[in-house]
C-alpha cells in the first residue's frame, strides 16, 4: 500500500517527471502537467505532483524458552493475514526465515554470535547473552522497519554452525521470535506489539517428558538435568522480559483436576496490558467486571474436568491488565461459536471468524485448549492493530497535503 498527497502549481513550461525508488520507505514522485491555451491570452500549465510513501513494515515480538510452541504460534498467527508461510524459495533449505503473503518471520537464533562448539568450549548456553550478538540484531530490524533489506545471517541448527547470510526483504508485518526479542532495550523500543508465551515449570517439565521420553527415548533423569542445566540462565535472561509484553500467555496446570502432573489439562491466562495504542483487551460479558463462568453443558459438550472462563482486572509487573482465563479443554470445536459470541472488542471480521481459525487448524498442538483459542484471538488482534497503524500513517500524509 503507498501512502500519497498531491501538490499543484502552475508552470509556463510543460513537462512530465517520475523519479522513482522502489525501496519500502522511499518516495515516489510523480509529476504531470497539462497546458491550457485560449485565443487571447497564453496559459500556464498546471503541475501535480504526486508523493507516495510506500509504508513501512509493522514490527512484532514473540519471546519464549525453546519447545513452548512459538513456531504453533507463528502458524496462526500467518494464517490470519492469509496465505501460507514457507522457507525462502531457492535460499538455503536448512533456513529458519518464513515468509507469506503479508509476513515474514524471523528466528532471532540466527544472531547467535557463537556456533554450538563455541559455546561449548566457553561454557555458555544460547540463552546467555554473550553467546548473540545484539548489535546486529538491532541494525537489522532498525534497518527493516525503515524499509530496508538487510543481510542476515542464518544459525544451522542441524549442523550447529553460522551458514552464510540470507536477503530479507523488508515485509508489511515483520515478526522476530526467539529467546531475547525484548533483552535489549534497542531491539524493545522497535517492536509495535509484543507478547510472551510464557510455561510454567510444571507444565514445560511434563510437555518435555512426554515429547523426549516417547518419541526420542530420553530418560527421566537425563530430561530432569537438561531443564535444570538450562534453568539459571532461563531464570536470568528469558523470564524477565516478560514484564514488558503487551500480552503474555500464561500456560498453567489445571485447578480443575487436583495434583495433576500430567499436563495434558491446561489452565491459560491471557494477559493483556491496559493503555497499548492500537489494542483494546478482550473482555467477556462485561468489561472491567469480576466473573467466573462455567459454559452450560447442552451447549458446549466437555468431558471431564469440565470447561471454565474467568475474566478481570489485575496488575502484572506495575501495569494494570485485563485477565481472561479458561481451564479445561474443548470435545467439539464446531461448539466454539457459543463461547466466541460471549467474547468481546475480538477484532474480528464476521461473527464466528475464531471459531473458523480454530476449526482450520483443528491438527495444531493447543487446539482444544486456551493455548490455542488465545494464540487465534491475538491474531486477530495484531491483524487489526496493524490495520489502525496503516491507517494512521496514510492520514498523516492526507492531513499535510490540506495544508
Amino acid at each position: 500500500m503507498a501512502i500519497c498527497s498531491a501538490h499543484a502549481n502552475t508552470s509556463l513550461y510543460s513537462s512530465c517527471t517520475t523519479v522513482s525508488n522502489t525501496g519500502f520507505g522511499q518516495k515516489q514522485v510523480i509529476v504531470f502537467t497539462s497546458n491550457r491555451r485560449s485565443g487571447r491570452r497564453h496559459g500556464g500549465a498546471r503541475t501535480f505532483q504526486v508523493s507516495c510513501s510506500v509504508e513501512k513494515p509493522v514490527v512484532i515480538g514473540l519471546a519464549a524458552d525453546s519447545g513452548c510452541g512459538k513456531s504453533t504460534f507463528m502458524r496462526r498467527l500467518t494464517s490470519v493475514f492469509g496465505g501460507a508461510a514457507e522457507p525462502p524459495k531457492g535460499g538455503n533449505p536448512d533456513s529458519n526465515t518464513l515468509i507469506s503473503d503479508t509476513t515474514t518471520v524471523i528466528c532471532l537464533d540466527d544472531y547467535h554470535s557463537l556456533d554450538r562448539t563455541g559455546r561449548k568450549e566457553k561454557g555458555v548456553t544460547a540463552l546467555d547473552p554473550r553467546a548473540n550478538n545484539f548489535d546486529l540484531m538491532y541494525e537489522q530490524v532498525k534497518a527493516i522497519k525503515e524499509g530496508q533489506s538487510v543481510e542476515k545471517p542464518i544459525y544451522n541448527h542441524v549442523t550447529g554452525l553460522l551458514d552464510p547470510p540470507e536477503t530479507i526483504q523488508p515485509p508489511k508485518i515483520f515478526v522476530i521470535e526467539g529467546l531475547h526479542p525484548m533483552f535489549d532495550e534497542r531491539v524493545r523500543d522497535l517492536l509495535d506489539f509484543s507478547i510472551y508465551l510464557d510455561i510454567s515449570d510444571e507444565v514445560k517439565f511434563a510437555w518435555k517428558i512426554q515429547r523426549d521420553m516417547a518419541e526420542r527415548g530420553h530418560s527421566l533423569e537425563s530430561i530432569k538435568a537438561s531443564i535444570e542445566a538450562r534453568k539459571p540462565d532461563f531464570d536470568a535472561f528469558i523470564d524477565p522480559q516478560k514484564q514488558y509484553a503487551d500480552a503474555v500467555i500464561e500456560v498453567l496446570p489445571t485447578q480443575l483436576i487436583p495434583d495433576d502432573n500430567e499436563g495434558k489439562v491446561l489452565r491459560v491466562k491471557l494477559i493483556m496490558k491496559e493503555g497499548v495504542k492500537f489494542f483494546n483487551p478482550v473482555y467477556l460479558f462485561d468489561e472491567g467486571s469480576s466473573i467466573t463462568w462455567v459454559p452450560c453443558g447442552r451447549k458446549l459438550t466437555c468431558s471431564y474436568p469440565g470447561i471454565k472462563f474467568a475474566y478481570g482486572p489485575d496488575t502484572y509487573f506495575g501495569h494494570e491488565v485485563s485477565v481472561l482465563e479458561m481451564d479445561g479443554q474443548f470435545d467439539r470445536l464446531d461448539e466454539l461459536i457459543y463461547v466466541e459470541s460471549h467474547l468481546s472488542n475480538l477484532s474480528t471480521k464476521f461473527y464466528g471468524e475464531v471459531t473458523q481459525q480454530m476449526l482450520k487448524h483443528a491438527d495444531f498442538p493447543g487446539s482444544n485448549n486456551g493455548t490455542g483459542l488465545f494464540q487465534t484471538i491475538i491474531g486477530l488482534k495484531i491483524r487489526d492493530l496493524y490495520e489502525q497503524i496503516v491507517a494512521e500513517r496514510a492520514g498523516a500524509p492526507a492531513e499535510a497535503a490540506k495544508v
